[in-house]
This record gives structure tokens, C-alpha cells and sequence, in this order.
């Protein structure tokens, strides 16, 4: 048996503005109608288990709905507290699987890579899964066809039995001149971060290499909370545990690791480089998206989410609108983001963290203007969801229904509003917004007081369990 797991917890820091910490890019619909995260769990061959996804807790819902959206199954939702990397999470995964009793193959996935041939890559999938029968740890290797400094390498010797070769070492992202004497030498795939071995294998080569890891993450599975799909480990143990990635924790040090060449139209769309190249471009080799109009303009990457975007005379740039946000970068140098990042995180900018539009379990917000004292929010709520049982300390609300039937509660007092009707909820006051009806709802909320961050929130009961 088969068994997919998905890690879903990246960041995706490199495709800022567009990408945010709560909203990251594997959850974006970047190639299509479906996000990085939904593709690859379609793209899955038939036969094989329901995928299991790693993710951060603050994604949890994320993960579920856009799981619901493709009416995907899955084989559990682990929630990691915080980050430490890929052989932690990959042992949450096995040991969980483990203490029940299974030993299936694991197929690691990441949930933001671009692969357009299917079928080969499922040639390297049944290739890898003969190899990880016999009790080894196979990683697929992508064959360079340039010096790619935006993607990690693996080295292996000249034995190629087998459509196998063996590991000699993990090199992270190279410098140009690194990156070209990998492809001289002939020795080189690059990592495509998909691993296929036994639960059994890898816990077993964990706890050799790296007992440490091993040790917590067997005690954060010690006490596993399931609610509903997701599943709750021990976040108090595994906070303590070291952040290392498989590759450096297990692959590099086992005597059990080959390499299987893939070659399947593969790509990390981690750099706005990375994703000018994945993406249908124009005679001048333009990648344009949104209401754009341009003028004279070359090998560039022009986005604009929801307004007329003019460019003229200009070439290998990037330039990226959003709502609260716009990116202007040469090409060649827009990995350079992380230094932007870095300014953005030390002014405490919630650019970084949010889009102007923030998901929630129940819908979403846009928050459409602020100012002193004040905010303006459009709220969509889900047919049948509704948000928390809730107070404020420093605001009050005024809402108004622009589209649906509201189910509200305030006080002691439960009552319906329709289409331009509208109440008030005075700070400290119990309060529930509500949509049972089969079609969203839409409100508009104005917030005034003298504090109205999102933190000035007392929930009292929650159907999502966010306290």
C-alpha cells in the first residue's frame, strides 16, 4: 500500500506580496483554477491511499476546505504547532501510522511543486516503491538541464544499477559557480524534495541518526487528539524538538538512500523567477495577468489583482499589484525578497502576515478602509457556518446586510435580518453572527472604538475550537 503524505507547511516568503504567512502560496491559484495544494492532490495516481497532510495549525481550515472544494478524502490532518522542518514532520507521520498498526510505503510530497507529465511521474513512483519494498530510502532526482541556483542538488556516485544511484551528499541552493560546475560534472540531480520509502525504514533510520528527534516526536504521538479529520499531538513535546530536514537528519547519512532520475516536467515555483518560467508568456516573452495594459515591454512578470495596471518602455522586471501591496524588482534579482521581508517583519507590517481579504472557517473578511478610531469590513459567511459566540472590550459594531439572511444573536435577543436591514452591537454585549440559509451571506461592518485589533475578541463558544 501506498500512502501519500502531503507536507503543507511552507511559507512561501518568496512570492510576497501575493503569498502572506496565513495565506501562503500552496493554497493560491497560481497555474490554474486550483491551487498548488489542490493539484497535488489530484495529480495522485488511482489506487493508492487518501492523502495525509501535515500543516500548521494557524491552516488547519485552510487545508479542509480546499480539500471539500475537490471532494478529496483523506487519511487525517496532522497539525504541527510550529515549523521544524521536513524529518520531524515526516516522523509525526510514520509514528502516527506506526502506533496503529500500519506500515504502508510513504510517498512525501510537498504541496506547492508543478509536475505536468503524470504519467511519468507515476513510472517513477511504482520504480521507487520496488525499491522501498527492499528497504530503501529512494528520493526522485530531477535531471538539470541548467545551473539553477533557486533549487537544492543531490550528488551521487557513477553505480547506476537498477534505475537507482547511490547517495554521496545534499547541497542546499549554490551560488552561479557552484551551480555550474554541478552541471559539468555530470553527478548532480536536483532535489525534487519527493521521497518514497516504509514507515518502518525511516523511523528506524531516524532513531539511529537522530535519536533526539526521534524521542520527541514519539512522545508528541504518545497522546494523539482526533477532532474530526484533524489530528492533535503533543504540542508541548514537540515544541522542544530540533528543526532539521530529512534530507541532512536521514538521507545523507543512511546506507539505504538511492536516487531514481525523474523526468517529468517538474518545477519548484518558490521564486517569481521560478514562476515567469512555469507560466504561457506572450511574443515578448511577457507573463501578463489581470487588468494590465502594456506598452513596449519585455520579459517581465506584470499582476494586478483588482484595478488598471499600466506599464511602459520597461524590461526583466516583476511587478506585482495586490490590494494592500504592490512589488516592483528586477527579474534576475527577486529572490532578493527575503531582505524586503526582513525590513517588513522589524516595522511589525501585517503586509507580511495577511492579505487584505483573511480567511476564516467560517469565510472570509476584506477589510475595506481604516482610519482612527475606525474600520470598514466586508464579511462573507459560508451557507450553514457561523462565527464565534463573542464580546468585545473596546469596540462597538454596526452591521448591515447587503446579501443573505443573518441569524443574529445579540444580548439576550435572537433575530433575523434581511437584505438593507441593519443593528447595532454595543461593546461588551454577546454576540453571534449566523447563516443558516443555502446561500452566503454578505455584511457590511463597521467597527468604532478606541482599539479595534483583531485581538479584541472574548470568544465565548466556538464550533471551531478557536480559544
Amino acid at each position: 500500500m501506498i500512502l501519500p503524505i502531503i507536507l503543507s507547511g511552507g511559507s512561501g516568503t518568496r512570492l510576497w506580496p501575493l503569498s502572506r504567512s496565513h495565506f501562503p502560496k500552496q493554497f493560491i491559484n497560481l497555474l490554474n483554477k486550483t491551487s498548488l495544494f489542490q493539484d497535488t492532490v489530484l495529480r495522485l495516481p488511482e489506487g493508492i491511499s487518501a492523502p495525509m497532510v501535515i500543516c500548521n495549525e494557524e491552516h488547519r481550515f485552510i487545508v479542509a476546505e480546499q480539500l471539500r472544494q475537490i471532494d478529496s478524502n483523506n487519511s487525517g490532518i496532522i497539525l504541527e504547532p510550529i515549523g521544524r522542518n521536513t524529518a520531524p514532520a515526516i516522523a509525526l507521520a510514520a509514528l502516527n501510522l506506526l502506533n496503529n498498526s500500519q506500515d504502508p510505503i510513504l510517498l512525501i510530497l510537498s504541496a506547492d511543486h508543478v509536475i505536468k507529465d503524470n504519467e511519468l511521474f507515476y513510472e517513477a513512483i511504482k520504480t521507487a516503491a520496488i525499491h522501498a519494498n527492499t528497504g530503501k530510502m529512494v528520493v526522485l532526482g530531477i535531471d538539470p538541464d541548467r545551473p539553477e541556483t533557486s533549487y537544492g542538488y543531490v550528488e551521487v556516485d557513477n553505480s547506476y544499477s537498477s534505475k537507482s544511484y547511490n547517495i554521496k551528499s545534499f547541497n542546499e541552493k549554490p551560488n552561479i559557480d557552484d551551480a555550474i560546475n554541478y552541471l559539468s560534472t555530470g553527478n548532480y540531480f536536483w532535489n525534487s524534495g519527493i521521497f518514497v520509502f516504509k514507515a518502518s525504514t525511516y523511523i528506524d533510520e531516524l532513531s539511529t541518526f537522530e535519536p533526539e528527534i526521534f524521542s520527541i516526536c514519539s512522545k508528541a504521538c504518545d497522546d494523539v487528539i482526533k477532532d474530526a479529520d484533524f489530528m492533535r499531538i503533543n504540542n508541548t513535546a514537540f515544541n522542544k524538538c530540533p528543526s532539521k530536514s530529512i534530507d541532512y537528519a536521514v538521507m545523507e547519512k543512511t546506507q539505504k538512500g538511492v536516487v531514481i532520475p525523474m523526468d517529468c516536467n517538474w518545477s519548484d515555483v518558490g521564486s517569481w523567477q521560478s514562476l515567469w518560467e512555469a507560466k504561457h508568456k506572450d511574443n515578448e516573452k511577457n507573463v501578463i495577468e489581470g487588468d494590465v495594459i502594456i506598452n513596449g515591454v519585455k520579459n517581465s512578470y506584470i499582476h494586478s489583482n483588482d484595478r488598471l495596471l499600466l506599464v511602459s518602455g520597461v524590461s526583466d522586471l516583476i511587478i506585482i499589484d495586490t490590494q494592500d501591496a504592490i512589488l516592483v524588482s528586477d527579474k534576475k534579482n527577486a529572490q532578493n525578497i527575503i531582505d524586503i521581508q526582513y525590513k517588513l517583519n522589524k516595522l511589525d507590517r501585517k503586509e507580511l502576515i495577511n492579505h487584505r481579504k483573511v480567511y476564516r472557517p467560517w469565510g472570509y473578511f476584506d477589510s475595506v478602509d481604516s482610519g482612527d478610531g475606525f474600520q470598514v469590513k466586508r464579511i462573507f459567511v459560508n451557507p450553514g457556518a457561523k462565527l464565534s459566540l463573542q464580546k468585545h472590550q473596546y469596540r462597538e459594531e454596526h452591521w448591515v446586510v447587503v446579501k443573505g439572511v443573518a441569524l443574529i444573536t445579540c444580548g439576550e435577543k435572537i433575530f433575523e435580518l434581511k437584505e438593507s436591514q441593519s443593528t447595532y452591537i454595543p461593546k461588551n454585549t454577546i454576540h453571534r453572527l449566523e447563516n443558516n440559509e443555502l446561500t452566503p451571506l454578505e455584511i457590511i461592518e463597521i467597527q468604532t472604538g478606541s482599539y479595534i485589533g483583531e485581538d479584541d475578541i472574548i470568544r465565548i463558544k466556538d464550533e471551531y475550537k478557536r480559544y
